[in-house]
């Protein structure tokens, strides 16, 4: 059930996965090429599909934060009434 507070109160965590992603595509970039000099092509694969997937990852979260703030309803709009049939 809503307060009525959640867009006042509500945060968004994409800076925060913003910078999860980019930490991750270093880890996942160094673990490529380490792999890959040490002659492990397994886990070298496996690390480039993880690469593949922080990138993906990363692009919608930079889309995300482009488009910026979405419609949120002010304080005007009175939350929604509670459920009449409780168990």
């Amino acid at each position: 059930m809503r307060t009525g507070s959640e867009p006042v109160t509500a945060r968004s965590a994409l800076r925060a996965r913003f910078w999860l992603s980019v930490w991750g595509l270093v880890w996942t970039v160094c673990g490529t090429v380490a792999f890959a000099l040490a002659g492990r092509p397994g886990w070298a694969a496996a690390c480039g599909a993880l690469w593949l997937i922080v990138t993906v990852d990363l692009a919608v979260v930079l889309r995300r934060i482009r488009q910026g703030p979405h419609y949120q309803p002010g304080h005007d709009i009175p939350p929604y009434p509670p459920p009449e049939d409780r168990p």
